[in-house]
Formats: C-alpha cells, structure tokens, sequence
C-alpha cells in the first residue's frame, strides 16, 4: 500500500535532498524514490516552483560534455524546510498517537 504525497510533502522532501549538497534533477528523483514513488515528470514542475518562489538556485556545470543543471537550496529554502520540518513532526506525532496508540471514541 502506497499513501498519497501532498504538495507541500513533496516540497519538503525536494528540499531535504538539496539541503544535503547541490544536485541534478535524475539524481533527486532517485533519492527520493527510495521513499516515495515518484517520476521525473512530477519533480521538475516542483523544482520549477520551488525557484520562482527563491527557495532554490540554479546553475549549469558541464558533465561529459553536456551541461547538467544543478539546484541550490537558498537561505529562504533553508527556512522553509525548517517549517516543513516542524511541521511533519508535529503531524508524524499525532499520526503515530492514533496509529500506535489509538484513540477511543
């Protein structure tokens, strides 16, 4: 069974990779794929996204002859995937106290 990701999951999840070191968009998708099942053609739009709203930072480095685009988190991605990060947490814990736990009617 697969649960469904959100917007605003995928963003945090984008996010965590970059955070970790500047990267190229096939590289993010297989690192996420170990998570979540994902396709190239849903990560770039979000990465598109994520730059028009200065989370992230592009650039261009030549790689056996072809350039390959790179992304950078930015200090206003590094924010915001620490609210992400809060976030999730607080949701994680609420989830787990119903799942783990459970709660009576």
């Amino acid at each position: 069974m697969s649960f469904p990701i959100s917007s605003g999951l995928l963003d945090a999840l984008v996010l965590a990779v970059i955070s970790n070191s500047d990267t190229y968009g096939y590289e993010i998708t297989q690192l996420l794929r170990t998570a979540v099942d994902v396709s190239e053609s849903t990560l770039y739009p979000v990465m598109r996204r994520l730059q028009k709203n200065g989370m992230l930072e592009t650039y261009d480095k030549e790689f056996q002859g072809r350039n390959r685009r790179y992304y950078k988190i930015t200090e206003i991605g590094l924010e915001a995937l620490s609210n992400y990060k809060r976030e999730w947490t607080e949701h994680k814990r609420k989830v787990d106290q119903i799942l783990g736990e459970g709660i009576s009617a």
